[in-house]
C-alpha cells in the first residue's frame, strides 16, 4: 500500500499579513532616517558656510560699548538707576533693555 500524504505547509494569512507590517514599518524608518541624513547634512553645510564667513557670520562686528565721546558734561549719569547695567543680565531691573 503506497499511500502519499501530501502535507502543505504555508505562511498563510497571517504569514503574509506580519510580513507586510514588517515590510511597512521598515520603510517608513528608512524615510525617517534619509530625512534626519538630509537634515543633518543642510545644518553640517550651514556651519562650514558660517566658519568661512568669519566669527560674526558675515555681519560687520558690532560696535563696543566706548566712553570715548563721554567726557565731563556729556549728560550721562551711569549711577542715577543703580549702576550702568553693563555688568547686568538684559531685562534685569535697571539691566540693558529696560527702560
Amino acid at each position: 500500500m503506497n499511500t502519499t500524504v501530501s502535507t502543505n505547509v504555508t505562511a498563510g494569512l497571517g504569514g503574509f499579513l506580519a510580513f507586510f507590517l514588517l515590510a511597512v514599518a521598515l520603510w517608513l524608518l528608512m524615510r525617517n532616517m534619509n530625512a534626519r541624513l538630509r537634515r543633518m547634512s543642510f545644518r553640517e553645510e550651514a556651519e562650514a558656510r558660517a566658519a568661512q564667513a568669519g566669527p560674526t557670520g558675515g555681519a560687520p562686528a558690532p560696535r563696543g560699548d566706548t566712553d570715548e565721546d563721554e567726557g565731563p558734561g556729556s549728560g550721562r549719569d551711569d549711577d542715577a538707576e543703580g549702576g550702568s547695567g553693563r555688568d547686568q543680565e538684559p531685562g534685569a531691573p535697571g539691566g540693558p533693555g529696560v527702560a
